[in-house]
């Protein structure tokens, strides 16, 4: 059975960091994919992970270009998401998954997480 728990999630000033950090049992990450996703508050999860890392390398939506940085420990079976430079916009609930998929793309998921709780403050 395929587990992901996220954390630190917290509320942070505009322009400030934070690192979330994700925990994997059930499969290595790096026999698979794996992605953050986010949901701002009233709206629908979107549909495009903010980033993702496989063995092929990593992607990026163009809202966490240049302010977003993933990766893994492969070690500690981990996945990270550094966020630097926060604004208002990047407050939103955020998920790990993993999946299959490159090049920006899914073919599949096979878990989710609960979610971290990430608040961006004026």
């Amino acid at each position: 059975q395929v587990r992901l728990v996220e954390s630190g999630g917290e509320s942070v000033q505009a322009g400030g960091s934070l690192r979330l950090s994700c925990t994997i049992s059930g499969i290595r990450v790096d026999n698979a994919c794996m992605g953050w996703f986010r949901q701002a508050p009233g709206k629908e999860r979107e549909e495009f992970a903010i980033a993702m890392i496989g063995n092929d390398g990593t992607e990026y939506a163009d809202s966490a270009k240049d302010r977003f940085t993933v990766s893994r420990d492969i070690a500690k079976n981990a996945v990270y998401l550094q966020m630097n430079s926060l604004e208002l916009e990047d407050t939103a609930m955020y998920y790990c998954a993993a999946g299959y998929g490159k090049g920006g793309t899914w073919d599949g998921f096979i878990g989710w997480g609960q979610g971290t709780q990430v608040t961006v403050s004026s």
